[in-house]
Parts: C-alpha cells; structure tokens; sequence
C-alpha cells in the first residue's frame, strides 16, 4: 500500500482578502432580475428588449447576455446612471465590429435620448460611430492628451474626445472586453487593437464557434493596460475607478497573462498527472503567482486543497476567489456563467470553513449552500 502523501503548507501567493463591502455589491447582482431596483435601467431595459436583443448571437452568448453583462460590471464598478446606461446601450446604433444596429442614428437618436436623457445617448452615439480600435490604440500608447482628451481621425477629419468621455469609454471598454472575449476571439481577432485581416477558409479550425472557450490569453493584460490609464493626472477622479488590478495600479504583462492561462487550461484539460494532486496543485499555485487577478484559477485550487485536507489553504484561496469574482462581475472562463463560478466558489468556502469536503466521488452531486 503506498504511504499517504504529506500534507504540504501552501506557498506564500498572492491571495486577496475578501472585501466585505465589495461583495455585498456583487451579492444582489446575483439576482436575474436585479437591473429592475435601477430606475434608470429599468425603464430602458424593456425597449432594448423590445429590439430582439435576446435573439442575436454575440461572442460566448447573446446580444441581451452581452449588454447585461456588462452593465452588470459597471454597476459592480459604481458607475454613475450615464455610464452604466452607456453600458446597456453600447452597441445599439452598430459599430465596426458588429453589423446590429438596433436604432437608427440617422432617425431615432432623439427617441433614445428622451428615454435615457441627452448625455447619455450622446456617449451612446460616440461609442457606436467612432473607432474603437483607434482609441484603444491610442490609450495603449499612451497618447492621451495633458488635458485628459483624445484625439481621434473621424471620417477624414480630428475629432476631440474630451475626458469624462475618454474616462467613460475605458471602463466601458474593460467592462465590454471581459464579458465577451475568449480564446475564439484571441483567434479571429489576433493582434487587436490591431486587425489582420486574414483569409478565413485559410483559418477554417479558427473560425468554427465556440472553439474549446479556454480563456483569453492575452485579453487581460490589455485590460490592465486600459486600466492603468485612468490614473492620467486629468482622468483620475472623474469616474470611480474599476476595483479589479489593485483599483487599477497595476499591471500584467503580456507573457504573465499566456502563461498563467495556459496553464490554468493544462489543468482544466487533465494535461497533468491524475493519480495525485501535488503536480496540478503546484501548476495552478504558478499560474496564481503569475496572474493573481482573476477567481478561476484560484478557485479551482481550493478545491484541491480541500481534496488533501488542506482547509486553511482552501479557505484562503475560496476568498480570494470570491473577492475576484465580486471585482469583475463576469467570468474569465465562460464555460458557465458568473453567477455559476460564484455559487460553487462560496459552497468551497464553506465546506473550507466547516472542514467537511465529501471523501465519496458521487457525493459531490449532492453539495448545496447551507444557510449561516
């Protein structure tokens, strides 16, 4: 008979304390119908519904899951009403990237903004004619402007975006890219902001949707990036800064972020030895070390540490998952939704408390959250 394996003592990583108040935002968005305690949102939601929304594919789901779920973030993010507006409305007079247009610009700009006022919808209508891509560029570069504008080309001619909009567009844009992207579009957008523009029947594996939805592995440092921004001198206080990289000081380099999802996915794939935990558990401690920022990774290694009898570790790394999780308010792996990761990662959580993980496989079929 082999001898048990020693219980190891977790290395030092760097796990995040779960933010009470931060999780009592994220707590009520758990609730399908939590945009109805929003007036603001609530009274636009169903004419944008009304628009057959829920009817359109948008990247790991529908339109409707897309606009939800980003206006879901910038609510978590404590976003003022024309911003999160901006969040729901973002893409409904069209854009370079998608071919739905659910208003016209040409004729029902004003019907848009009797509903959800002037200054919303005139960020809506910027979001949606303006180049994304350029702006993104130009953020990334750093070209933002002492006075916090940027300056864009329009249709051949400069045009200013001045600097609650530019403050306003990145958090939109961050909130926007975490709750859409994922390795099909690591594919087929390869390089953006920049665009290639490759043959498709070339790349026919890449085309075919959804792919085996790894996570990004490249998507996060850029939302970093984007983040870092909002400390420009003239951007910084003009919205409340998105809590996710440390409230956005720091960063994640690019090589960070592929490796820590690469392998993150090894384990998710079975890639690592199967008989004992020790070398999957030490995997998903390095991708931890390399990119501490998202839950999944984190998650998946409390219940490892509950598997060996670890509870003190699992419980660290339950929170801290937790504590991601309720900074993002969407999945970095989008094989299930955000409300699915949170639930299972607080049923870790308590079993970590409580020290009672099931030893029988078939009984991890019967887990449920208890009421404390």
């Amino acid at each position: 008979m082999n001898a048990a394996l020693p219980l190891a003592s977790a290395p030092t990583l760097p796990l995040h304390s779960l933010d009470e108040a931060q999780w009592l935002r994220a707590k009520p968005l758990l609730d399908e119908n939590w945009i109805h305690a929003h007036p603001a949102l609530a009274r636009a939601l169903p004419v944008v519904l009304a628009r057959d929304v829920g009817q359109d594919w948008h990247k790991a789901g529908t339109f409707r899951h897309h606009l939800l779920g980003v206006t879901r973030t910038l609510q978590l993010w404590q976003q003022p009403e024309d911003v999160k507006l901006l969040g729901l409305l973002h893409s409904v007079y069209g854009n370079a990237f998608v071919d739905l247009v659910k208003f016209d610009a040409s004729s029902e700009r004003s019907q848009l903004a009797a509903l959800v006022g002037e200054p919303a919808e005139q960020l809506v209508y910027e979001f949606c004619i303006l180049s994304r891509a350029q702006f993104v560029q130009k953020v990334l570069a750093g070209a933002i402007e002492a006075d916090g504008a940027v300056l864009l080309d329009h249709q051949g001619a400069p045009r200013r975006v001045e600097p609650y909009t530019v403050a306003a567009f990145i958090i939109v844009s961050m909130a926007d890219t975490i709750e859409q992207w994922f390795s099909w579009q690591d594919d087929i957008f390869s390089a953006f902001p920049q665009v290639p523009q490759r043959p498709q029947k070339a790349h026919w594996m890449a085309s075919l949707w959804p792919g085996p939805m790894r996570p990004s592995g490249r998507m996060l440092s850029q939302i970093a990036s984007l983040g870092l921004a909002l400390q420009h001198p003239a951007l910084k206080g003009l919205l409340p800064i998105p809590p996710v990289f440390a409230h956005c000081t720091q960063g994640l380099s690019a090589s960070a972020d592929a490796a820590a999802a690469s392998l993150y996915w090894s384990v998710i794939q079975q890639d690592q030895p199967l008989t004992d935990l020790d070398v999957a558990t030490g995997v998903l401690e390095q991708a931890v070390q390399l990119n501490p920022w998202v839950g999944e990774p984190q998650m998946v290694l409390a219940q490892l540490y509950l598997s060996a009898g670890r509870n003190a570790d699992a419980l660290a790394a339950a929170n801290s998952a937790l504590q991601c999780f309720s900074a993002w308010g969407n999945a970095w792996d989008k094989r299930v939704q955000w409300d699915a990761w949170v639930a299972w990662t607080r049923i870790l959580q308590q079993h970590a408390k409580n020290g009672n993980w099931p030893e029988r496989l078939d009984k991890l079929n019967n887990v449920a959250l208890r009421p404390e």
